[in-house]
């Protein structure tokens, strides 16, 4: 989840240059045990003599001081194996896909060049894709953007996502409608190309030689079952204490940040808006929401090989997807 700046005039036909080395992407939804998976993966590769490491591609674990509420893996839970672009903006920077796309690619290319395999690890499809595929961003109009940006100050966040659900379901269905960043910029897609936004995605098309997608397959209540006890587990390791941290730290002036699934929320609970319980609710039901939309978009590649995210022998199953 790096919520970032996807409105930005940029074009990227960039093609990393071809190495023998692949590069696994692990992708699922939110609680599907990917950033799991990408050590026990590394620690297989390592053991066999084969060094890796790992390339984030989560939105909001690039935040320093966001832990608990983006189930941050720890450095125990790292298991000894070096992670990229992790912790690596305060929490009022405000990055760009293409800024993302950079040095994600830098990453790559810098695991590649030292023999290392790359393990990219991540959640959403647009970033994912930002990162492997070719792709590029339709451009931006000021005029356009300061009064979409009026609109969004004037009748709020959820009034605008049902104006987007009006011009283009299929967006709408893919953006929280608490992201008003990605409600406006869809929006100026559309008026901008005449086109639906989700239509200006390009064609999957690899930017990167020796991609291996990796997807983990679990049934719809099981993954329900481990949103609602993640969540809850955050509860108690003191997810609302944090957040009151990180708004002593200015949180809220985070445009990214601050609209993070459970952060909003709780920052909700802490301005009066909503109790705890309610912010614990929602926090649980928006994230089961984002997970179906993360998945029906990645079920939309056919690239990507599905697993059975509950088997015993999960790496047995992935090594020889990462070694062929």
């Amino acid at each position: 989840m790096f919520a970032l700046r996807d409105h930005e005039d940029v074009t990227n036909h960039a093609q990393i240059e071809p190495a023998e080395t692949p590069v696994p992407v692990l992708i699922g939804p939110t609680a599907s045990g990917k950033s799991s998976l990408a050590v026990r993966l590394a620690r297989r590769l390592i053991d066999d003599s084969r060094p890796a490491e790992i390339v984030n591609a989560d939105s909001m674990l690039v935040y320093r001081g966001m832990d608990i509420g983006t189930a941050k893996p720890t450095l125990a839970e790292r298991g000894g194996v070096r992670h990229h672009l992790i912790d690596i903006f305060d929490l009022d920077r405000t990055a760009s896909v293409a800024d993302f796309q950079q040095l994600a690619r830098a990453a790559i290319t810098d695991c590649r060049d030292r023999g290392v395999v790359p393990v990219v690890v991540g959640g959403s499809a647009l970033y994912v894709r930002a990162i492997v595929d070719r792709f590029e961003f339709p451009g931006t109009d000021p005029q356009l953007r300061a009064a979409l940006e009026a609109d969004l100050e004037r009748i709020g966040a959820d009034r605008l996502h049902r104006r987007l659900a009006d011009r283009d379901p299929g967006a709408a269905a893919s953006i929280l409608p608490g992201n008003g960043r990605r409600i406006v910029r869809a929006l100026e897609v559309i008026e901008l190309t005449g086109r639906p936004y989700s239509a200006s995605l390009p064609e999957p098309q690899y930017a990167i030689d020796g991609v291996i997608e990796i997807g983990l397959d679990l049934p719809r209540p099981v993954l329900d079952e481990r949103i609602e006890a993640r969540v809850d587990q955050m509860w108690a390791d003191g997810f609302v204490d944090e957040v009151r941290r990180l708004e002593q730290r200015g949180l809220r002036n985070g445009l990214t940040a601050s609209r993070a699934l459970g952060y909003r929320q709780i920052l909700q609970y802490l301005a009066g808006e909503l109790d705890e319980q309610q912010a614990r609710q929602r926090t649980i039901t928006q994230t089961r929401k984002f997970a179906r939309r993360q998945d029906g978009w990645f079920r939309r590649d056919p690239r990507i090989t599905w697993l059975d995210g509950m088997a015993d022998d999960l790496v047995d199953r992935a090594l020889p997807l990462v070694a062929s």
